[in-house]
């Protein structure tokens, strides 16, 4: 099974690439980093980043990738994207849509080295760790930033379902160093999908349909507008 999936991440990874460019002559002050969540439907032009886009009739530079991770360590992939820190390009951004921590927990601890992989990403007081880090990177150069949440199964199963808790206890200390910043925003799915509602996932019950990816994109958009 881990093969299949991860033939079909690799992929996704080529066939999608690290996203949009960003030129020097780009007026776009709002970026997309991160992972599938945000990735999907973009070929149909039906992607979270396409909803903001419609909702706010601003562009929105989408450099997100199927498989993406926070942590990364091999150079080529990872400047192509499969680093979601690499996504990253210099503007003149004003707000940067960001998610990720999911492929981290999902392929990359074997389910034996959670807890571990979690402190890696966030520690538990929400202070340090690669997803603090990136963030404050981003801060740094005037950006606001929203974190995006991932969604949770509706009472049904799917492949990530053994990963609930872990991804619960990730977003805790996410809102938590959120909480500190007034620029930073951490946007929760928790409470999107109703029990036994199916429509919210593809057929994979993992990624967003399209229809969540419209909501989740109007939710981002309503932090944006004021």
């Amino acid at each position: 099974m881990k093969y299949h999936i991860l033939r079909l991440t690799t992929l996704s990874f080529f066939l999608l690439g690290c996203g949009e460019s960003v030129s020097r002559g780009d007026n776009a002050r709002i970026l997309a980093m991160g992972d599938s969540l945000l990735a999907s439907h973009r070929i149909s032009k039906k992607s979270i980043t396409n909803t903001v886009e419609d909702k706010l009739d601003k562009p929105v530079i989408d450099r997100s990738v199927m498989g993406a991770r926070i942590l990364y360590s091999l150079p080529i992939s990872g400047s192509l994207g499969m680093s979601i820190s690499k996504q990253y390009k210099a503007g003149n951004w004003d707000w940067v849509i960001l998610n990720g921590g999911g492929n981290d927990l999902w392929l990359g601890c074997g389910c034996i080295l959670c807890d571990r992989k979690i402190d890696r990403l966030i520690s538990n007081g929400g202070q340090t760790g690669a997803i603090p880090k990136l963030i404050s990177k981003l801060r740094g150069t005037g950006a606001r930033v929203i974190y995006v949440g991932y969604l949770r199964s509706p009472g049904v199963g799917s492949m990530i379902d053994h990963c609930r808790n872990e991804g619960d206890e990730l977003e805790r200390r996410i809102d938590i160093f959120a909480q500190k910043d007034d620029g930073v925003y951490f946007l929760s799915l928790a409470d999107l999908v109703p029990y036994g509602d199916r429509t919210y996932h593809g057929a994979d019950m993992i990624h967003p349909s399209i229809k969540a990816s419209r909501i989740i994109g109007e939710r981002v958009a309503e932090i944006i507008q004021p």
